[in-house]
């Protein structure tokens, strides 16, 4: 059986890709999202901002997909300047917590070149499970 694809109400559409894509057992892959709203327009030209928005792109996908923040099992974060990660620890963790409460689910961090999107300073991709009934 095909998976089901995930796009939020309201959101402009994704062109190539699926935002989300929910598996017959419950699995839910999410695509790398970033710091951009809904519309795909950058309000935030932080890093901090960037990482809460990519945050509740990803939050707004699980739910979308019946889930919630805590059926997330795995982030993986692509960012592109790792002084600029490190010298905001704090800020982070404080906008990590407003978006995903105490849940942190298994996670891994990349140093990359460059994103398809210019203004992007991040990028992060999730799995859930969402269990049925």
């Amino acid at each position: 059986m095909a998976g089901k694809t995930i796009q939020p109400e309201g959101w402009a559409p994704a062109l190539g890709y699926a935002n989300g894509m929910l598996m017959a057992d419950g699995t839910l892959h999410v695509a790398g999202q970033i710091g951009w709203n809904a519309q795909k327009v950058f309000e935030r030209h932080d890093f901090v901002g960037q990482m809460e928005q990519t945050l509740e792109n990803i939050s707004t996908i699980v739910r979308a997909a019946g889930g919630e923040v805590s059926d997330i099992g795995r982030l993986t974060w692509y960012v592109k300047d790792k002084a600029e990660y490190l010298a905001h620890q704090r800020e982070v963790g404080d906008a990590y917590r407003r978006v995903f409460g105490r849940h942190f689910p298994a996670m891994s961090l990349l140093v990359v070149r460059d994103l398809v999107e210019d203004e992007a300073l991040l990028e992060i991709e999730a799995t859930a499970y969402i269990a049925k009934g």
